[in-house]
Order: C-alpha cells, then sequence, then structure tokens
C-alpha cells in the first residue's frame, strides 16, 4: 500500500516533484470507499467541494502520470470513460461487470481468469504485470424498462443510488 512518503520516493526516483496537487490527488483516493471508482471530473469535483483551487487538466495531467507509475490502475468501465481506483494488492487483477444502460459496475475474482492471462503472456515471452476483464452486461431494472427501445434516454438505475455493498448483495 502506498503511503505520502512511499509515493514522495517513487515520484522522485522517476523524475516527478511530490506537488501539493499529486499529494491532496494521492489523499483523496485514499479514503475512496473499496469499489468505488472516480473519474477525473469527480476527483476535481470533490477538490472543487474541499475549496482547491486546481484546474481539471491538472487532475487529468497528474491521474496519468499516477496511472502510468502504477499507482493508480486506470480502468474503461462505461461510457468510454476513464475511471482510476488506487492501485493496491487487494485489488490487484479484479475484473468487472459493468450495466451498458445505468454504468453501475460490480467488482469481481476470478483466478482462473489470472491463472489463463499468465499463461498466454508468459507463452508470449512476456511478463503480466495487470489484468482486467470487463464484461458489458444489462440490469434486470433496465431489462423490466424494455430495453434498449423503451428506456427513458434520461432514466435511472434505482442500483445507481444504492452503495456498493448493498449492490454486490443483489448480485
Amino acid at each position: 500500500m502506498y503511503t505520502s512518503d512511499t509515493l514522495k520516493a517513487e515520484l522522485k526516483a522517476k523524475g516527478y516533484r511530490f506537488t501539493p496537487q499529486r499529494q491532496v490527488i494521492f489523499k483523496i483516493f485514499q479514503h475512496v470507499v473499496k469499489g468505488d471508482h472516480l473519474s477525473a471530473e469527480k476527483v476535481h469535483q470533490l477538490l472543487v467541494e474541499r475549496g482547491e483551487g486546481m484546474s481539471l487538466s491538472t487532475v487529468y495531467r497528474t491521474l496519468k502520470i499516477m496511472a502510468r507509475m502504477g499507482i493508480l490502475r486506470e480502468l474503461e468501465l462505461a461510457q468510454a470513460q476513464k475511471y482510476y481506483e488506487l492501485n493496491t494488492t487487494s485489488n490487484f487483477h479484479h475484473h468487472h461487470i459493468v450495466c451498458v444502460q445505468c454504468h453501475q459496475a460490480l467488482e469481481f475474482g476470478n483466478q482462473a481468469i489470472i491463472k489463463q492471462a499468465t499463461k498466454q503472456v508468459k507463452k508470449a515471452g512476456l511478463e503480466l504485470i495487470d489484468c482486467q476483464l470487463t464484461l458489458h452486461a444489462i440490469c434486470p431494472e433496465a431489462i423490466q424498462k424494455g430495453w434498449p427501445a423503451s428506456v427513458p434516454t434520461h432514466w435511472i438505475c434505482s442500483r445507481v443510488t444504492k452503495t456498493n455493498n448493498e449492490f454486490e448483495n443483489t448480485a
């Protein structure tokens, strides 16, 4: 698990400075509920709510740097938008099921996927650094609404308003 000190050392080793902006973004991810994924826009919104004067472009640059360094895990879950989560050993090699209507994401682990990925990578003479499988699905509530033709354009699934733990327990 990264700390401010390890982040500072790693940034320095890669030729980056440990700026106040990078530190505050890192702190946001340290306090994110397990299973939540943040977009750059959501990070920026949280910064604004905290009174931080940081531009959205600075947020994007910082997230990209931290993802390249392996501090954050970059995910493409829905709507071709990138989401981020802190890269820890507890969330390493987990996968996602995403509803194409409400964009709610479920996380799951599966050792068979990792085993097959490792086998294929080694066969190619490479080393596995990450494995992400995203399954695109449709939730029962959207099907009840008549997905895809009859779902109102601005309809939001009730699952979106539930916490991640409640959602996982309904799956």
